[in-house]
């Protein structure tokens, strides 16, 4: 069972009914033991960081317990962003710390925000891309980015006038800045790709 956070921030039910119309078994949920039990977690969500963090409250604690021990997470946007240590949208706060990177604005001489569909270079070794080939045209929505530091980590980068991370992969935790859940059959196939993971088969 896939479980997606349930925190009342953006894009939570249009996750679960992608998810749902792959045929995949899955709720949207808060409740600690069922979050506990999943076979995965997702973390969505469409707001400032702040907001988002303050949102998630006492579950931010539970997701970090159980990604750092071994349970698949995948953040989407905001969720994504709050892999990393701290974001300076409108003040400082705090991440998860899953990954070592900061959350910054997109530097200036660009559309921002940053919306619509930008190709994405995919790495071989990434597992949520398994199939896809290349390079896919993927949607955004966001102004703030992640810096990634993290040397553990493996990044997939679009284009923007800079390098800008479009997803990450760190051991059992992925993330993506993009919206799969919006980006058509290319989206569609890396949930799928992470419903696999959950299940074990990859």
């Amino acid at each position: 069972m896939l479980i997606v956070i349930d925190y009342n921030v953006g894009n939570v039910k249009s996750v679960c009914n992608a998810f749902q119309y792959l045929g995949c078994e899955v709720e949207l949920s808060s409740d600690r033991r069922k979050i506990e039990s999943a076979s995965a977690l997702v973390l969505p969500g469409v707001a400032a960081f702040g907001f988002a963090v303050n949102a998630l409250g006492e579950l931010d604690t539970v997701i970090k317990d159980l990604a750092l021990a071994g349970k698949p997470l995948l953040g989407i946007c905001v969720g994504y962003q709050m892999l990393f240590d701290r974001s300076c949208e409108f003040g400082t706060h705090k991440g998860l710390g899953l990954i070592s990177g900061n959350v910054v604005p997109i530097p200036p001489g660009r559309v921002i925000p940053h919306m619509g569909w930008n190709k994405v270079a995919l790495p071989d070794d990434m597992a949520l891309f398994a199939g896809l080939g290349p390079e896919k045209h993927f949607y955004f929505a966001h102004s703030f980015y992640a810096d990634v530091t993290d040397t553990a980590a493996e990044v997939a980068y679009t284009d923007y006038g800079f390098n800008l991370p479009a997803s990450v992969q760190k051991g059992n935790i992925y993330g993506t800045q993009f919206h799969p859940e919006k980006s058509g059959k290319h989206g569609l196939a890396a949930l799928r790709n992470f419903a696999r993971i959950a299940e074990g088969k990859d």
